[in-house]
Order: structure tokens, then sequence, then C-alpha cells
């Protein structure tokens, strides 16, 4: 079964996670998803792999300019997942899917977790 990471490559977190992955044998899909910014869509199916599908701000990075300029602090759901569509800079980084299982790799060793 393929496995996939929503990947930053400026992130340390992020790139730690991958090698982590890396070491492991794995070569995962990566999706650079400031590059290729993802949809609401797949936002909400990557929160719903998250279990955070009610609660996306679990998935989402509030002390980054965009989310307090954007004033997300009393948006509801939907603005939520539109906001991380428009700025994929909120969306928590990295992300890693194994089939239906998915987990932000904060620390990186949670990658391990679903592998």
């Amino acid at each position: 079964m393929s496995i996939t990471i929503y990947h930053n490559p400026r992130c340390s977190k992020s790139r730690q996670a991958l090698g982590l992955l890396q070491e492991r044998g794995i070569t995962p899909n990566i999706v650079e998803y400031l590059n290729t910014p993802l949809n609401e869509g797949d936002i909400k199916s990557l929160a719903a792999l998250l279990g955070v599908e009610n609660d996306p701000r679990a998935m989402m990075r509030t002390k980054e300019d965009d989310y307090k300029a954007n004033n997300l602090k009393e948006a509801n759901t939907d603005a939520l997942f539109k906001a991380m569509a428009n700025f994929p800079k909120l969306i928590e980084r990295p992300i890693v899917v194994k089939g239906n299982k998915a987990t932000i790799a904060r620390p990186p060793e949670k990658a391990l977790e679903i592998i």
C-alpha cells in the first residue's frame, strides 16, 4: 500500500519525517502542497482521515499570519476549510497518509505509527 506525505521541504519536521520513512526503505508519494495547493474537497478528505473533520483547527497552523489576518479564531468549519484552500501555509505539516489512516507527523516519529 502506498504512502503519501504532504510535505514542505523548508520545514525541518517535514524533512525529518520524510527521512524516517526513507530510512526504512519507503519511497512515499510526495505532495508539496505549497506548490500544488489542495482544494477544499482534498482538505476535507484529509481531515476525515485525521479524524478532525469537525475540528479543522487541529490540522491548522494557528500561529501563522494568514490565520490572524483573516480573523479565523471565530470562523466556522466551512470558513476554516476554505481558508486552508486559499492559504495552504495554514495546513499543519507534515501529514502522512497510508490507506485510510493519516497522522500529523509532529513529532516526526509519528509518521512511523501508521506504516
